[in-house]
């Protein structure tokens, strides 16, 4: 268990916090874009890459909480760049204009952090009929992921520098027992078990794009991760989930700081230098239900996401 801090073969635990795991790590030259930084682990993920030097891209759908956080990085670290942009994950077109504008803003993109997610809201279809969770956690990441491709491989090229894309998931994944939940009746599974399926959709994804990274011979890794059981706002839908994990996060929770580790682990640190199709917990290699693994099943919901995001 995590509250004894057992070492893995990386040195670190579920105790170490995001600034022990990049300790004396230079990111200077580096940009990232972390997707819901304005909450929760995002803010600690983009405070700790900026505190390492790393130019952060703050992409958010409430602007106005965003540039709050800009402002306290800022307040601690004067020399931090770090930028807010607009990206509701729900809308494939807020998507498409976010990609579209940071492309034309010519930045380079060495990391692509899809950590932005929400967690059992009451049901709900987003604007593209979608299963609001399934929409936000995995077809937007999948859809951002896809139009920045080309950048991050531009960047890679261009810097000699590996480029990293992280996933966050959940062990919450291994609820789901098979695959059809994936599939049939996207729009019914809503609650637990719709936030299950996107969180196993996360680790698919990431497994999927790894492989195809690999074949195209790019230097880009892509691996998942799940942060740890955090009192985060994540159940704030939910009052009774939300105010237990408020009480079980002052005795065995993990806080923000140890919950954003695995995330900046695989953001900056050499040891994962090549890693890639691989998924992290307490910022040490794991591994996944064997639907996580399954290949076969991880093309298939590649397939499934690129009709939904691309429907012409």
């Amino acid at each position: 268990m995590w509250i004894f801090g057992w070492k893995g073969p990386s040195g670190f635990s579920a105790r170490s916090t995001a600034e022990q795991v990049t300790q004396g790590i230079d990111g200077t030259g580096l940009t990232a874009i972390v997707t819901g930084a304005s909450s929760g682990i995002g803010v600690e993920t983009a405070r700790v890459l900026a505190l390492r030097g790393v130019h952060v891209v703050m992409a958010v759908r409430n602007v106005q909480n965003g540039t709050k956080v800009k402002e306290a990085i800022l307040k601690e670290i004067p020399s931090a760049k770090v930028e807010v942009m607009h990206l509701d994950l729900s809308s494939m077109a807020s998507v498409r204009k976010f990609a579209s504008d940071y492309i034309s803003s010519g930045l380079p993109l060495n990391l692509l952090i899809n950590n932005a997610g929400i967690g059992l809201p009451p049901f709900l279809l987003s604007e593209d009929n979608i299963e609001i969770q399934f929409a936000t956690n995995h077809i937007g990441h999948f859809l951002l992921t896809d139009l920045l491709l080309d950048t991050m491989k531009s960047t890679a090229c261009q810097s000699n520098q590996e480029g990293r894309i992280i996933n966050l998931s959940s062990e919450g994944h291994r609820l789901v027992r098979s695959e059809r939940i994936l599939f049939d009746k996207i729009n019914d599974n809503s609650g637990v078990l719709g936030y299950a399926r996107s969180k196993l959709a996360n680790i698919l994804h990431a497994n999927e794009l790894a492989r195809r990274l690999k074949e195209d011979g790019v230097n880009l890794t892509a691996n998942s991760v799940h942060p740890g059981a955090i009192a985060t706002n994540l159940a704030r839908h939910n009052s009774i989930l939300d105010g237990t994990m408020s009480i079980l996060g002052k005795l065995v929770l993990k806080n923000i700081q140890q919950g954003a580790a695995t995330t900046c682990y695989i953001a900056l640190h050499p040891q994962v230098k090549g890693v890639t199709g691989k998924y992290f917990m307490d910022s040490n290699v794991a591994k996944p239900s064997s639907l996580g693994v399954d290949a076969g099943l991880a093309r298939k919901l590649w397939d499934f996401s690129f009709k939904l995001t691309n429907p012409n």
